[in-house]
């Protein structure tokens, strides 16, 4: 860029900060703003649009166009020229803008007898906030040393956004991190909390945009280049690293070591930002490119991006992870993704967790559910939003998070929340009472454990015993392969806790959305239903007889229950006992303590294994119907994928009557039959479960108390015969019938 231009940008953003440091209100200084930006680029018109919501930009501030039209003028994400812009977080420069696709006059602006366009995005780090346009009379293409100095002056703008310098009182312009706003996600765990946010990763705060001196800041941003080099090329270093893991951190020094990516710090520098905010600005940039690309890949090159940049600017500023803050009081961790171990380590103190990624069968979700934290994710924008200690609400059974609620929302939630407190009191009164139906029926209600801090909510509960412990999670949170003492010594743990009660172990589940830390990941086009679960404990058999040889260990001479995740084919389940008694023979023969009883059951989570020859339902000596992989496989519905895991209806007529298939070949050949899964934790669905012949279901503790107090309520003879009338009647889910049903019966 030649010198005269690097001179006008340093002097325009010098005007700009000085005019943001004299008095005003909001408005006042957007106003001198964008007088002082059409006088510096030479245009007749500056005219600045904010987000008013996710979808609309609002005409906040201009220079040349109508005064009246501020307030007034109203664009849709996407409309007319200034949308586009924003829309597509890319400049659009033009010499006739009527000419251009998408261009919307808007009359009251006046702005017909201006014919060239520029329009920049006013963006930072991923956030919209709006677009910055000039414009004039003359037709002409704007240069690209002009496009250039916009977008700089743009990036002041958001920074200074982001500090609130444009609020002002009783002023309707909206402020990053003042104003509430609410967040719809997703359910990765049910349950209500209120509390204030912790930020997984603080926040750095830019608050010097502007620089007198380019010289000392490039001098500061060489220095951090080389210190975040050095400390990428020292975790290469690191002897404990695999041959995946070298390769993912090659790509990251990759980065890191770009020329390009300095250079064009650089040049920001020049024209006059400082150190902090070029690296923003960059990141700024590039994370609007590589989000437009529709290249998997490269769209996660993002993250890489992000922790680089976000590295740097620790190292600029000096704000690093610890950052001394305290911790709120009731913590609700905030966070883009997290992993198992990571929030292992905040345990119960957490009130809840939201996260703007995450999956419903990611790590996170399965520590959260075995911590009974509220959980929600896909809460997308979250982390640029929130600060540490800001007032959240997170309802999970919703899948929404309100930052910074009004009062009058807050009292609700407050209501909702005393409500189910008030209930679960109402429930504990039947914790020592049995799961008796009206006409005569006892359903076995089982907790779903996964941690042994899942374990002292057994006795509180009122559960009857432990239908599914998930044994992965000990695999997920440790950095290489557990040795078989250690799980023997913590699955013993385990079968103490339960003083008595039955604990079934489900062997290792990883795959899918379940990748081990020092496993290589498996690039298949669709992993819920490639190599996972007992598949890779059948091609890696020596982990499946180390863990069988752990668990016959830690039962020393008591009863062991054991089960196979993901059986679809009567010879993988006949395969994988085999290893099993091969292992009871072995440690007999050597002299250990063998279990009392044991029975080697299989999880039915595929439809084929309802189709299995007698002969597996003969040899198995128990089945547990996985309710999460079975619905999604029937109804082809991936759980991952919001936009269809709640097209399907538990309650659907076809489905009820697979699952009535599945009681007649259980009950014939008197095979002990289970049901785990969410469904089994929702009250309407369990009692229609149970209706359908099921005699025991799994579910989180939390649900005991709800499905307990609705089967002692419910005549379930009587609800199967409502059931079975509206299957021949051909309605395609029960579920209006069922309410109507359960709404009649008396307490």
């Amino acid at each position: 860029m030649p010198e005269r231009n690097e001179s006008d940008s340093r002097k325009l953003l010098k005007r700009l900060r000085d005019s943001l440091a004299e008095p005003g209100q909001g408005q006042e200084r957007l106003d001198r703003i964008t007088s002082l930006i059409a006088d510096s680029m030479r245009t007749e018109v500056c005219s600045i649009y904010l987000f008013r919501d996710a979808d609309t930009l609002e005409l906040c501030a201009t220079e040349g166009l109508r005064p009246e039209s501020v307030h007034q003028t109203r664009l849709r994400l996407g409309e007319g020229l200034v949308g586009r812009v924003a829309k597509s977080t890319t400049p659009i420069n033009t010499a006739n803008a009527p000419a251009e696709k998408g261009f919307r006059f808007m009359p009251e602006t006046g702005e017909e007898v201006f014919s060239s366009f520029l329009g920049v995005p006013v963006q930072r780090v991923g956030e919209k906030l709006g677009v910055l346009v000039v414009q004039s009379r003359a037709a002409r293409q704007f240069l690209d040393d002009e496009v250039y100095a916009l977008e700089v002056v743009a990036m002041v703008l958001a920074e200074m956004t982001e500090l609130g310098a444009f609020i002002g009182e009783g002023e309707a312009l909206g402020a990053l991190h003042k104003q509430p706003i609410m967040f719809r996600g997703a359910t990765g765990q049910e349950g209500s909390a209120e509390g204030h946010v912790w930020l997984h990763e603080a926040r750095v705060v830019v608050t010097n945009p502007v620089a007198d001196d380019p010289a000392a800041e490039t001098d500061r941003i060489r220095a951090a280049v080389g210190e975040l080099r050095v400390s990428v090329d020292d975790l290469l270093g690191a002897q404990s690293l695999d041959k995946d893991q070298k390769q993912v951190l090659e790509a990251y020094r990759m980065f890191a070591h770009s020329r390009g990516w300095l250079r064009r710090m650089e040049e920001d520098i020049q024209a006059g930002l400082s150190a902090e905010a070029a690296v923003e600005k960059e990141q700024s940039t590039t994370r609007a490119r590589l989000s437009q690309v529709p290249d998997a890949y490269l769209r996660d090159r993002l993250h890489d991006l992000d922790d680089l940049s976000n590295r740097l600017l620790r190292i600029l500023t000096g704000q690093g992870h610890d950052t001394g803050a305290a911790m709120p009081e009731n913590p609700v961790l905030v966070a883009r993704n997290i992993g198992p171990a990571e929030l292992l380590e905040y345990g119960r103190k957490l009130r809840g967790v939201v996260l703007s990624e995450g999956s419903v069968g990611s790590h996170a979700a399965i520590v959260a559910r075995a911590l009974a934290i509220p959980l929600v994710i896909h809460a997308n924008g979250i982390v640029a939003q929130a600060l540490n200690g800001d007032a959240i609400l997170v309802d999970g059974d919703q899948g929404i998070a309100h930052l910074r609620p009004e009062e009058s929302v807050a009292a609700a939630f407050r209501d909702k929340i005393a409500m189910q407190t008030q209930a679960q009191q109402r429930y504990a009164g039947l914790r020592d009472l049995p799961a008796l139906s009206r006409d005569g029926r006892t359903i076995g209600l089982q907790m779903n454990a996964g941690l042994m801090a899942d374990l002292p909510s057994l006795e509180g509960s009122g559960a009857d015993g432990v239908g599914l412990f998930r044994t992965e999670l000990q695999f997920l949170i440790r950095n290489k392969m557990p040795k078989r003492d250690e799980l023997a010594r913590l699955y013993a743990r385990v079968i103490d806790a339960a003083n008595g009660r039955r604990v079934a172990f489900r062997t290792l589940d990883i795959g899918s959305d379940k990748v081990l830390p020092y496993m290589k990941p498996q690039d298949e086009p669709n992993p819920a239903m490639g190599w996972r679960a007992i598949r890779v404990g059948l091609d890696k058999p020596g982990v499946l007889r180390m863990q069988a040889q752990a668990l016959i260990r830690a039962s020393n001479g008591r009863p062991l229950s054991i089960m196979f995740p993901f059986i679809a084919e009567h010879v993988e389940f006949i395969t994988a006992r085999a290893h099993v008694l091969d292992q009871l023979d072995r440690e007999a023969a050597m002299g250990h303590p063998t279990p009392r009883a044991i029975e080697i059951g299989a999880m039915l989570e595929t439809p084929s294994l309802a189709f299995a020859p007698r002969a597996f339902f003969e040899a198995t000596d128990f089945v547990s119907i996985g309710g999460n992989d079975l619905k999604q496989f029937f109804f082809a519905a991936d759980r991952e994928n919001e936009r269809v895991r709640r097209r399907y209806d538990t309650l659907n007529a076809s489905f009820l009557g697979f699952i009535a298939q599945i009681v007649a070949r259980c009950t014939d050949t008197q095979t002990p039959l289970s049901f785990c899964g969410e469904d089994a934790g929702r009250p309407v669905e369990a009692v229609c479960l149970a209706a359908m012949g099921l005699h025991t279901l799994s579910m989180r503790p939390a649900s005991i108390g709800p499905v307990k107090s609705l089967i002692r309520r419910t005549d379930l003879a009587a609800l199967r015969a409502v059931i079975d009338e509206n299957c021949a009647a051909g309605v395609e889910t029960v579920r209006p019938a069922v309410m109507d049903f359960l709404a009649r019966q008396t307490d």
